[in-house]
């Protein structure tokens, strides 16, 4: 085929349709629908004793109100467990309205449904709600001391226990290994609780068909075809009377992974049980206080390691703040134990973790998803080990790299997906070859000092990472040829700004000799596709790109068998070519896939030229053969799926060169340079976008962002004037360079890259802050407030033994 986009820097078909203000998210539709809002807990921790609506009910334009006691069925029950565990032995979930408890601030309590949401709002403003206020319970230290209780039956507020151990050489534990090494380091390292923040909040719009009940679902989501299947299961409803489309997202980053979400599952039927057009649209202190926060940990660690730097035995305690609810079950701490491994062998390793519940909002993936803190714990150690030993950073890190000639390489853990940790692909050794030149890494010091002659304070920092990628179960893809010649894809994996439209049309264009022009991708509509598992874990392009290319191929193979027998020649020796099948070396002997596809349907009726050629007595039936061959479906379109064996591996290093101001301790970013390796490349240019926009989020969770809760459980900065996140200005210029080692495990040898940009900064820039003030740095984000405070009461040289 000679229509080759796949590795290509396409520009992204989207952006001319989103940046012109065509895009159609959820608050743009549904403009005469019913608006719902809700009362939510001001309290952190409360029992419920009384839900007085009188006042509400003079609001002109009032619908309707809703509390627990008006939920019928399933819709009464907790919101479902979505991923069990044996160690999630005390799973707890939420109730879509509360019932005689609030566990957090922001809680659902009352659902308001008026003409609009002014008028919905003005209403839940006159219900009132007598609460008896609890002791809440904040903060990892409190929680874990289990003197009050946040689920009065659960022991000691610990959610889940989980160990996992490997053996080192010889069969030593990690303590027996550690006591045998020649040094050894013992420390604690903390990393804040912070939030996604996507431009567009949660969102809602629910119709109802009463004449044939049916009921369609916009959701701004992340996972369509789990949220209908959630929303049929809580409703009652048969799975094919419900559809849910996810419109343009703007933006999801993990929070629109949880599902379903109160608001899912009550819009719905509030608008069955009115037989009327609802929504709802999440505001932004609302995303603040009742969706979800992720990142915070308490990290203590041990290591023994040898004269080189090498790891022989590594012990690492994880306290996991998960909120008041689990309901994505253990997936941040799993992937923070097992992912802090990176790209090195360690030797003998055990890892031990206690999720802990909080009155606080609940823990759910957020972009990196447990991988920042586990690079957190890894890079700081090794930093650790290399200022202990006196030795170069990047030296130690490569002492104990796993080697290009030693993968697969098994690290003896269970990874997220329940299989086993076995990398499949990477070359770390390179990949910190080209970053040390990229950044510029030996010629450093030279820099260092002349920027001290000057009286500034420069600092340089490197992380490396391993990211699980490509998370099953499955993913699947349709492809459909029609008579225009257009090729149109679906798949019910949903978008959110990746660049899927893109991504997806190179890879069925290469695969089918057509124009890019030719194709159009639709994603999350189970209309058109109803069987998917969503966008998370950076697995959309392994996933989905797989499935749409096996796709592809069945599609093409029945194109060259239809197309041989037009053209009465080998299927072996035909081509496609911008959309035509000819035979090889002879371009004039050809047929236009447009034809190919009327010739795969059979009619009898012509609608137009180019099915009057596919008519009973004009075309495909007009001599002996059948018009479709035996148990082959009509039409030129094809289904398939891909299931991987396990996760596919990318791997990344990034490196930093900070300045920290003598006088105000503020941080500034003079120089960021990465270096990925997701496999095979659709497109360099989305990937690059991909890793600005995770080093952006990564910067704000570096040095900005925090979830500072008081101790009555107050979040007390609940909005964009509270919570800081980083400005353009803030963002560095990203020198990026790319690594392509192929997976063994998909087809087209491609890794995910969607997370990794986020997930080594805050180790990065501590390092580079740690550099250039020779103070230790142990918690992140760290602020000029913070460093000021480390420069009156610093905790001692880095690589102490504290």
């Amino acid at each position: 085929m000679t229509t080759r986009l796949f590795g290509e820097p396409v520009q992204r078909r989207e952006d001319a349709r989103l940046i012109t203000g065509q895009g159609r998210y959820l608050d743009d539709l549904g403009a005469g629908a019913l608006a719902a809002a809700f009362v939510r807990s001001p309290h952190a921790h409360a029992r419920i004793l009384d839900i007085d609506v009188s006042a509400a009910l003079d609001v002109e334009g009032l619908v309707a109100i809703y509390t627990w006691e008006d939920l019928p069925g399933a819709l009464a029950e907790p919101l479902p467990l979505l991923i069990p565990h044996p160690a999630l032995t005390h799973g707890r979930t939420a109730y879509p309205l509360a019932r005689e408890i609030v566990r957090h601030v922001g809680e659902p309590v009352v659902m308001v449904v008026a003409r609009d949401r002014y008028l919905a709002e003005d209403a839940c403003a006159l219900i009132r709600v007598d609460y008896e206020v609890l002791k809440p319970v904040v903060g990892i230290e409190e929680a874990v001391r289990g003197v009050h209780l946040v689920h009065e039956d659960v022991p000691g507020n610990v959610g889940a226990h989980l160990v996992q151990e490997v053996p080192g050489p010889g069969g030593l534990t990690a303590g027996e290994a550690i006591e045998a090494a020649p040094h050894t380091l013992a420390f604690r390292l903390d990393v804040e609780r912070s939030a996604s923040m996507p431009l567009e909040g949660r969102g809602v719009y629910a119709r109802w068909d009463a004449d044939d009940g049916s009921l369609r679902v916009y959701s701004s989501t992340q996972t369509s075809t789990s949220v209908r299947m959630a929303i049929a299961a809580k409703l009652g409803l048969p799975l094919p009377k419900v559809e849910v489309v996810a419109p343009d997202v703007g933006g999801g980053f993990g929070v629109k992974i949880v599902h379903p979400w109160p608001e899912e599952v009550l819009v719905p039927w509030a608008a069955r049980l009115l037989n009327r057009e609802v929504k709802w649209a999440e505001d932004r202190r609302e995303h603040f206080v009742s969706s979800s926060h992720e990142r915070g940990q308490v990290q203590h660690v041990r290591v023994g390691f040898d004269d080189e730097g090498r790891v022989l035995g590594l012990e690492v305690e994880i306290l996991h703040d998960h909120g008041a609810y689990t309901p994505y079950g253990i997936i941040v701490p799993i992937i923070t134990s097992t992912q802090l491994l990176g790209p090195y062998k360690v030797g003998a390793y055990r890892v031990e973790f206690s999720s802990i519940y909080t009155n606080t909002v609940q823990v759910t993936p957020y972009r990196g998803a447990g991988r920042p803190q586990g690079v957190f714990c890894m890079e700081r150690t090794m930093d650790r080990i290399a200022a202990h030993l006196g030795r170069d950073r990047t030296e130690v890190r490569a002492a104990n790299f796993i080697q290009p000639h030693e993968f697969p390489y098994d690290q003896g853990m269970t990874f997220q997906d329940g299989r086993p940790l076995i990398y499949d692909s990477g070359d770390y050794p390179e990949a910190l070859r080209l970053l040390k030149e990229l950044i510029g890494w030996d010629s450093f010091p030279e820099a260092k000092a002349r920027a001290a002659d000057e009286g500034r304070r420069i600092g340089i920092g490197v992380g490396c990472y391993v990211e699980g990628t490509g998370v099953g179960p499955y993913e699947g893809g349709h492809v459909q040829i029609t008579s225009d010649g257009r090729v149109h894809v679906s798949t019910g994996l949903t978008s959110q700004g990746q660049g899927h439209e893109t991504a997806f049309a190179q890879i069925a264009a290469t695969e089918l000799g057509v124009p890019i022009e030719k194709v159009s991708v639709v994603t999350g509509d189970t209309r058109r596709f109803g069987y998917a598992v969503g966008t998370f874990a950076s697995r959309a392009a392994v996933m989905s790109g797989n499935a749409i290319a096996l796709a592809c191929r069945k599609v093409r193979e029945k194109a060259l068998r239809i197309a041989a027998e037009a053209l009465e020649a080998d299927p072996r020796d035909l081509e496609i070519t911008d959309g035509t099948v000819h035979v090889a070396g002879v371009p004039s002997a050809s047929i236009p896939l447009g034809t190919v596809a009327v010739l795969s349907n059979p009619l009898r009726y012509a609608f137009d030229e180019e099915t009057r050629r596919a008519t009973q007595f004009a075309g495909a039936a007009s001599d002996d053969r059948p018009p479709v061959a035996e148990g082959e479906e009509p039409g030129l379109e094809g289904r398939d799926y891909y299931s991987p064996v396990r996760s596919t591996f990318a791997a990344g290093m990034h490196a930093a060169i900070v300045e920290t101001d003598p006088d105000t301790a503020e941080i500034r970013i003079l120089r960021y340079a990465v270096v990925h390796d997701c496999g095979r490349l659709i497109n360099p240019m989305i990937v690059e976008g991909q890793i600005h926009g995770g080093v952006a989020q990564g910067v704000g969770g570096a040095l900005y962002e925090k979830m500072v809760y008081d101790e009555h459980g107050q979040l007390l900065n609940a909005s964009f004037m509270d919570f800081l996140m980083p400005y353009a200005t803030e963002v560095p210029h990203i020198e990026t360079a790319h690594l392509e080692t192929p997976s063994p495990l998909n087809p087209l040898g491609i890794k995910g890259a969607g997370e990794a940009g986020v997930i080594p900064v805050s180790a990065v820039i501590a390092g580079a802050v740690e550099d250039a003030e020779g103070i230790t740095i142990a918690r992140m984000p760290i602020s000029p407030s913070d460093l000021h405070h480390l420069r009156l009461t610093p905790q001692g040289a880095p690589g102490s033994d504290q």
